[in-house]
Parts: C-alpha cells; structure tokens; sequence
C-alpha cells in the first residue's frame, strides 16, 4: 500500500475500530463497506481506491442491490519487453 493510500486509510481502520461495534453488523453487500474500502486502497491505490470506496457507500440505501460485491482486480502495467 502506498504512503498515501495508507493516510487515507487511517478513518476507515478508526470507524471499524471505534464505532462499527455500536452501528451494528447490518451491512447489505459482502465485503462490508469498511473492508471493501481497505481492499480497494490497497489494490488501487489512493486515488482510484477512495473512488470505488465511495461509489460503494453511495450504492448502499434501502433501495440499493445487497449481495457479494468484491474490489475489481487492478490492471495489470504494461513494461515494455
């Protein structure tokens, strides 16, 4: 994980640290959101990372789809050969 990505992890490791435990284990999609972000920060970096964090967060309402929703794979970097 980039420098970056781990400063920008640091509110999503205190909400599941300090107050997932009072909000409860109701979320709709599987990774939950706080661990889909972890996994999207880590495999994305922070830009791209925090985008698929937040379209997450936005998709999760009542109306919203529930299921199993994994973190996209990165492409692949092209080198040169």
């Amino acid at each position: 994980m980039t420098p970056l990505a781990v400063l920008v992890s640091l509110p999503v490791r205190a909400y599941r640290m300090i107050f997932s435990a009072w909000v409860g284990y109701n979320c709709r999609y599987q990774p939950t959101c706080s661990a889909y972000a972890l996994e999207a920060l880590d495999k994305h970096g922070a830009l791209k990372g925090s985008y698929l964090a937040a379209r997450r967060i936005g998709r999760c309402h009542p109306l919203g789809k529930s299921g199993y929703d994994p973190v996209p794979e990165a492409k692949p970097k092209k080198t040169e050969d």
